[in-house]
């Protein structure tokens, strides 16, 4: 079942989120209705609240980025419990990134190109590992949400200036977006 993704201004976006055990209720049809939202509305990630969930788990899905990264072909995964327990601050780079929860808006952000990461699989096994490149980015951006925090913290205050309006208008239900949503 496709589910609405929460805007830019609802309180669950601000909530940090619980670790979860294997007795979450009805979790496999939550992660597989996760994994339909996201096809349907074009993204590549999607975090628990941004499902209205205050949960730590999230889908990313990098399979239709393959034709440019290949090393993505088939990438589909679940992250049960994910958190970032370290990173290298010493090498960071600045990309372009959006969000389904704020439709319209894309900002550069500043990230490091590598972390390690503690998650579990849907299988309930442990995995600790360091995570490089575009991935990395994309955990940061989706692990981020279960952390109450949205790219958009990550801008400078003149970028947050510029953005305001932008901001405003989603917040108050003026924008467009070709998937269900919810304020």
């Amino acid at each position: 079942m496709i589910l609405p993704i929460y805007i830019y201004g609802h309180p669950v976006l601000r909530k940090v989120t619980a670790d979860i055990d294997n007795s979450y209720p009805d979790l496999p049809q939550l992660i597989d209705n996760m994994r339909e939202t996201l096809a349907a509305s074009g993204g590549i990630g999607l975090a628990a609240p941004q499902v209205g969930k205050s949960i730590r788990l999230a889908v990313i899905d990098l399979d239709d980025l393959s034709d440019d990264l290949p090393e993505y072909k088939g990438f589909r995964r679940v992250y049960i419990n994910p958190h970032i327990v370290d990173s290298d601050e010493t090498d960071t780079d600045a990309s372009e990134e959006g969000c389904l929860s704020l439709p319209g808006i894309h900002e550069k952000v500043v990230r490091p190109k590598r972390i390690r990461v503690q998650w579990q699989d849907e299988q309930w096994q442990q995995h600790d590992e360091w995570i490089e490149g575009y991935l990395a980015r994309v955990m940061q951006h989706e692990f981020d949400h279960l952390d109450a925090h949205l790219f958009i913290d990550h801008i400078s205050p003149l970028r947050k200036q510029l953005i305001k309006n932008k901001l405003k208008a989603i917040k108050s239900g003026r924008y467009q977006c070709d998937y269900r949503t919810k304020q």
